[in-house]
């Protein structure tokens, strides 16, 4: 049995500011940030809550923070290399607890903190089950055991598959498009062990992702709930010249690339 750890301290004012600024800087990079109106209802009753994400990109904790909005009332926590942790010290107040990858050490560690957070009550915890960046198309997924070795361990709550990609549509900046499966009750796999959550862990994250993935194929925005409606148009002398254009002709400017020149 593995012996609890104490929970990270985390600063409140440090990660409401930090989520903050996740929220101007994914608006100055980003089309839009966009939840699938096909999500799964969220679990809002206050019971632990785990959230296993694939994990396509470097964006992915700036995901995490905009999306913690969602969960009202919550204390979020996150995994993050140790090594990351020495370039970017701030995160260890703001919720994120450093893990020494491909380690027995590591593994260890990662347990025991996960462990002690998802003991209590009202918060989230939100984890990348590849431990890698790995393509939004590649199949299968290559979860890790830990995240099920985790869920193992859970005696209430709940485990929650998310899936994230960050395409291009039809203007000059990527969209962030995200997907809430439905939502695992811990009480109801009391007796399953890491191996076997691990594997329906990732089956339940795949499905969320191939669903996710039909989805950003349509381009659709009406599939989606605005989250942050970032930038539109290129900027520069091609703008400058839409923008006389749309003067002269006395229509109203639309920077989108979809708009009529």
């Amino acid at each position: 049995m593995i012996a609890d750890e104490p929970i990270p301290e985390q600063w409140p004012w440090l990660f409401n500011g930090f989520r903050r600024y996740c929220v101007k800087y994914a608006r100055r990079n980003f089309h839009g940030v966009r939840l699938s109106k096909s999500s799964a209802p969220l679990p809002l009753d206050g019971a632990p809550i785990l959230i296993a994400a694939n994990h396509p990109s470097w964006w992915d904790p700036i995901t995490f923070f905009i999306l913690s909005r969602d969960f009202t009332s919550c204390q979020h926590y996150g995994a993050i290399d140790a090594q990351a942790v020495e370039k970017y010290r701030f995160m260890k107040r703001a919720g994120l607890f450093p893990v020494e990858m491909n380690s027995v050490r590591g593994a260890a560690q990662f347990l025991r903190t996960g462990q002690a957070i998802l003991k209590r009550d009202h918060v989230v915890l939100w984890i990348t089950g590849q431990g890698q960046f790995v393509d939004v198309r590649q199949r299968p997924l290559g979860f890790r055991s830990g995240v099920g070795h985790l869920a193992a361990r859970m005696t209430r709550g709940w485990v929650l598959p998310l899936a994230v990609e960050y395409p291009f549509w039809n203007e000059s900046k990527p969209e962030v498009l995200a997907r809430f499966g439905p939502p695992i009750a811990v009480k109801d796999h009391g007796n399953r062990d890491g191996k076997a959550w691990t594997t329906q862990i990732e089956a339940e994250v795949t499905q969320t992702l191939d669903a996710l993935n039909a989805e950003a194929m349509t381009r659709n925005a009406g599939q989606f709930t605005s989250m942050i409606r970032g930038r539109v148009g290129v900027g520069g002398v091609y703008d400058l010249w839409r923008r006389s254009t749309a003067w002269i002709t006395g229509r109203r400017f639309d920077a989108s690339h979809e708009a009529p020149s």
